[in-house]
């Protein structure tokens, strides 16, 4: 189990809105919750230009992070990041305890790859859809990947892709695919494009069109 992240944080006891608002004012640090193993939910506080610096590398959502708060290490994954509707500010992460002897449940981002030499849109100028652009999986926190590739160089025209599509690695398992194959939910399409769909127009309503302007024109 690596941990490729770290931030530090510190124990808090005050509680509650008017308490956020002070923390994140005064101090330029957030609110946070660390939960999870056998311990007592934890109130934290973190450093707001640490958290900021730390999101915006992709894998800091998919990997373990190592929090030290009070200086004493523990190792999480983040579970919810909560930002300003209108302002480029955090407001406040959860965070959840792993063991590496247990399985962990959490979301990883599918990089989509090939898209340039998709067949679907190179030999029947198709458009590409995306219906996921995450994918929740269970595994052990040594087997957590950074990210699921899905492959959509021979992808068809009129094509979909489906999660049991996406080649899991060894003590992966899709959480929706667990509960039957009635969950096996579609990520990614190769659609026929507006443009072509108007170029055939059905030859009734190109007959209509030219009776109707036969009966203008009498």
């Amino acid at each position: 189990m690596s941990t490729d992240f770290t931030l530090q944080a510190k124990g808090r006891e005050d509680k509650g809105k008017g308490a956020s608002r002070r923390l994140r004012r005064l101090a330029g640090e957030i609110p946070g919750v660390v939960y999870g193993g056998k311990k007592d939910p934890a109130q934290i506080s973190l450093i707001h230009k640490d958290v900021v610096k730390a999101l915006e590398n992709e894998a800091f959502y998919s990997n373990i992070v190592s929090l030290e708060i009070d200086g004493k290490a523990e190792d999480v994954i983040v579970k919810d990041v909560q930002r300003h509707p209108a302002k480029a500010i955090v407001l406040h992460m959860d965070f959840l305890r792993v063991s590496k002897n247990t399985k962990l449940q959490t979301k990883v981002p599918l990089h989509f790859i090939n898209e340039d030499i998709c067949v679907g849109v190179k030999m029947s100028g198709g458009l590409i859809a995306h219906s996921m652009t995450e994918l929740e999986i269970m595994c052990l926190p040594k087997d957590l990947p950074e990210y699921l590739e899905v492959d959509m160089a021979e992808v068809d025209l009129g094509q979909t892709l489906h999660i049991s599509d996406i080649k899991l690695p060894k003590g992966v398992e899709s959480v929706a695919l667990s509960h039957g194959e009635d969950h096996d939910l579609p990520i990614a399409a190769v659609n026929k494009s507006k443009a072509k769909e108007e170029d055939v127009a059905p030859a009734g309503d190109a007959d209509a069109a030219d009776s109707s302007e036969a009966s203008s024109e009498e």
